[in-house]
């Protein structure tokens, strides 16, 4: 992925589904949640043992089938091997993106997700990736 496409996804995406979210501060989907709140994005976590609580004022979902709104895009804290089973249940809701952060790779989620047209991101992370590309004032005045 080029700069260029990064910034194109980071500014068209709205909402944005965390999968693997914690409550747990310590814990880098913590901070990264945390970050694209405060960026403006809406963000819904999505954690099964936690479905039902708040992290961060957000409601927790079990699955991404129950989140109530359109997710633009799918932002994966979980284990490369679980992707894949992630990516199936992304193209199921129609979700635009597939963003696998830091030490997340998985080829043939990648491979499943662009061939029906998702824009695939992998081991990167949108809290370095924003400023990295000076879009933090940006992003926060777009809402």
């Amino acid at each position: 992925m080029t700069d260029a496409e990064i910034t194109d996804i980071l500014t068209a995406v709205r909402t944005v589904a965390v999968v693997g979210a914690s409550d747990n501060p310590a814990r880098p989907s913590y901070g990264v949640m945390a970050y694209l709140l405060h960026q403006g994005y809406h963000v819904f976590p999505v954690n099964p043992t936690l479905a039902g609580k708040d992290i961060l004022g957000q409601k927790t979902y079990a699955s991404l089938g129950d989140i109530p709104a359109k997710i633009d895009m799918v932002d994966v804290f979980r284990r490369s091997d679980a992707v894949y089973d992630l990516t199936q249940e992304a193209i199921a809701i129609d979700a635009g993106v597939l963003w696998m952060q830091l030490g997340v790779i998985n080829e043939q989620a990648a491979v499943l997700a662009k061939n029906i047209g998702m824009k695939v991101v992998m081991d990167r992370c949108p809290k370095i990736e924003i400023p990295r590309l000076g879009l933090e004032n940006v992003l926060s005045r777009r809402m």
